[in-house]
């Protein structure tokens, strides 16, 4: 787990017409020839991903798009992913040319204004022309920018240094000051037991993301992770002089773990400690009251951030759907989605579940509640839904106040009906 996962990078999105010189922009900045570019137009027919450090903003993710005027066969495809950019990127790059403005540039600048996206403009191609004065001041009433010529490798730092300092002024605040995942929960020197299943989903020889990520944020917090599995979590809580601040458990082992965790130690889990980071967990909490209602035959969507390979136990495509099943009491539709293939209609759907999404950015989920929300569709988390299920929800939203009252006003809410 040597790299930042991509989740927790600034995404960087390179938009503009085709043969405007994205590409060559990411390149300058990469400082090498990742992308691919030509002077024929078209050249970029998907979204390709760039990481790399860009101190001091920290991990990013660059994603050089197909060009928004491609007339080309097969580029409404290519448009179509290139339109998805917006629900993730955090930041936009519209690339553009001297003295020129089209209807392509005023439509990123409209999306961008509408999804409340910081945007910089970058004027490339000085080097064959000179942007106008009229230009310059046009395009600086609209947003930050900064004049190139990638074909200029002598200003390449004075170029890196110069946008590194515009992103720092429009990076989004919650990713400059990123919230913690679970250092605000303990306090310096405190504990955190968390549980580890070892069953058919866990990867051989390490640990999963969610988990690796837990154990690194209570060690930059000045704080301890003892890490067991869930059969050796009593033997384990018997030998500590001191109760632990908190216990955290994969859903999966909830009902187990707060039978053998006494009532005055906090318990939680992983998927709630990431639905409070990457999202808004009072919105999933009031997604699980939900649940409450759904009737046999009831149309439910099961989203997944990662494409992964469903085993015979999948806690996304056989654990939760039996769950479900038993709780209704008869047979359900149930679709699922993974990775960025999101359904466009979301209105014939009941309920959303949502994993934890630790390979996506805040600014995506926070995108996807809100696509939700205007469908009239309730949303919540699997971490949330599997501890409503088990029926130990109170217990592990107890440790977030503003999500369990949430939850509790939607279930009298929901009474009254």
């Amino acid at each position: 787990m040597d790299n930042t996962p991509k989740g927790n990078r600034l995404h960087i999105a390179l938009l503009g017409r085709t043969n405007v010189g994205k590409s060559s922009l990411l390149n300058l900045m990469l400082g090498q020839d990742m992308a691919i570019t030509s002077p024929v137009a078209g050249t970029t027919t998907d979204v390709v991903e760039k990481a790399m450090e860009l101190l001091p903003i920290g991990p990013v993710l660059f994603l050089d798009t197909a060009g928004l005027d491609d007339v080309s066969e097969l580029s409404g495809a290519r448009l179509k992913k290139t339109a998805k950019v917006f629900d993730h990127a955090d930041v936009i790059i519209l690339v553009t040319e001297p003295d020129i403005w089209t209807d392509f540039e005023e439509a990123v600048l409209a999306q961008a204004q509408k999804r409340k996206i910081p945007m910089l403009i970058v004027i490339n191609k000085i080097d064959l022309r000179k942007p106008s004065d009229e230009h310059l001041n046009f395009l600086q009433s609209k947003a930050l920018i900064l004049t190139v010529s990638c074909n200029d490798q002598s200003q390449r730092q004075h170029y890196l240094e110069t946008l590194k300092q515009q992103l720092l002024e429009v990076a989004p605040a919650d990713f400059v000051a990123n919230s913690s995942l679970i250092g605000d929960l303990l306090p310096p020197g405190g504990l955190a037991v968390l549980v580890v299943p070892i069953d058919l989903q866990a990867p051989k020889g390490r640990l999963i993301l969610p988990q690796v990520q837990t154990i690194r944020d209570a060690l930059d917090n000045d704080a301890m992770a003892l890490v067991v599995k869930e059969r050796e979590l009593a033997a384990a809580l018997a030998n500590l002089k001191t109760p632990p601040a908190i216990v955290v458990t994969d859903s999966q082992a909830i009902l187990k773990v707060t039978a053998d965790v006494p009532k005055e130690i906090p318990v939680t889990t992983f998927s709630i400690l990431f639905a409070r980071q990457k999202s808004d967990l009072a919105v999933m909490a009031r997604g699980a009251a939900a649940i409450d209602h759904l009737q046999p035959g009831d149309r439910i969507l099961i989203a997944e951030a990662c494409s992964h390979h469903s085993l015979e136990d999948d806690i996304g495509r056989v654990k939760i759907p039996r769950w479900l099943r038993q709780y209704v009491g008869g047979d359900l539709q149930i679709d699922t989605s993974a990775g960025r293939d999101y359904p466009d209609n979301l209105k014939n759907y009941k309920l959303i579940l949502h994993c934890g999404a630790c390979m996506m950015n805040r600014r995506e989920m926070l995108t996807r509640l809100r696509k939700a929300e205007e469908a009239g569709v309730p949303v919540t988390n699997y971490g949330v839904a599997i501890s409503f299920l088990q029926g130990v929800i109170k217990r592990s939203l107890a440790p977030f106040p503003a999500a369990l009252l949430a939850f509790e006003d939607e279930q009298r809410n929901h009474a009254t009906l």
